[in-house]
């Protein structure tokens, strides 16, 4: 996709566009998250000596630990990008043969992180603190919410074999990196502003708002579209809030506090038994969009912006790929 005269994307600028797109939809803002960057910066600077050894310098520049390049120098050029929302070692292999037989591939772009970005993921919960925040519940009981949550979520991703993937892309030479907060953050605006814009009355016209957006339209054909987890469609909708951004699901309590800020129905990727009595306990609806479906939209509204500077993208590992055009139709591309 390269024209004569052009110089193909660098790794580097691809990562770079990513933290950009990501920073711009944050629910936090550019001045709380300035805020945040700086406490990351006296706590470097306080440091001993011996501790700035283990720092991670990225979380000085942004606040997205699970997004990340992990293998390959930020310098590599990149025409075309294998991507999907779980490349792992399989999927590594598979660039592999492509290479082999003649299709090019440049680098593998994973939206759920794999390596550091995956070790850290629990970094990036506290996101979701804001996200409740903004919806009405008070920072200090939606802060002390999700601290357990954190805490929970740092202790079952302590034992996994974070560098899996990382070392099968070394030894494969492919380039590598992952882009899960910043895109999770596009498809979190995207949603709500859709949902805001379309106001929908009861929980049935919440489904046809996302069943009109083609990565859940296809979805839907592949049975993994929105399924409604508590409520009926014929209730009132109330207050939408949309809740896909910050790592993981969220702390099960925090439906109790949703339901007294006047938030009447969630959409969500996905959610555990436990989220789901909470929240029908509280009279909560919660829309399960997909997490297939919910994960290729975001990764899409990046990845259209890459399609632009010259990259092409083949989709894989799950990954509904559909281009926008500039009046924001989408188009199902198929490989």
């Amino acid at each position: 996709m390269v024209g004569k005269g052009e110089r193909a994307l660098l790794l580097g600028e691809i990562y770079e566009l990513a933290v950009q797109m990501g920073l711009e939809a944050d629910v936090r803002g550019k001045e709380a998250i300035e805020q945040l960057l700086a406490r990351a910066r006296r706590e470097y600077d306080q440091a001993k000596a011996e501790e700035k050894e283990f720092f991670d310098l990225e979380s000085l520049r942004h606040p997205f630990h699970d997004t990340r390049i992990l293998v390959g120098d930020a310098d590599t050029e990149v025409s075309t990008a294998l991507c999907g929302i779980d490349m792992e070692t399989p999927e590594l292999l598979l660039a592999a043969w492509l290479r082999e037989r003649g299709r090019p591939v440049d680098l593998v772009i994973s939206h759920h992180p794999e390596g550091t970005a995956q070790a850290a993921l629990h970094s990036v919960m506290d996101l979701q603190a804001d996200l409740f925040h903004q919806a009405g519940v008070p920072i200090t009981v939606a802060e002390g919410l999700m601290a357990s949550r954190i805490a929970e979520v740092e202790r079952a991703i302590a034992p996994v074999n974070h560098q899996r993937a990382i070392d099968a892309a070394r030894l494969l030479g492919l380039p590598f990196m992952c882009v899960h907060t910043a895109a999770d953050n596009l498809v979190n605006r995207y949603l709500q502003t859709r949902l805001d814009q379309a106001r929908p009355s009861t929980v049935g016209e919440v489904m046809e708002v996302l069943e009109s957006i083609p990565e859940y339209r296809q979805a839907r054909r592949l049975k993994a579209g929105p399924r409604l987890f508590v409520g009926d469609k014929k209730r009132r909708a109330g207050r939408v809030l949309v809740d896909m951004t910050g790592g993981t699901s969220g702390s099960e309590k925090m439906y109790e506090k949703l339901a007294a800020a006047g938030v009447g129905t969630v959409v969500c990727m996905h959610m555990q038994e436990k989220h789901r009595k909470n929240a029908q306990d509280h009279c909560v609806n919660v829309v399960m969009a997909g997490h297939m479906a919910s994960d290729s939209l975001g990764l899409n509204l990046f990845l259209d912006e890459v399609e632009k500077r010259g990259v092409s993208i083949i989709p894989a590992a799950g990954f509904i790929r559909v281009r926008r055009s500039r009046d924001g139709a989408g188009e199902l591309v198929r490989e």
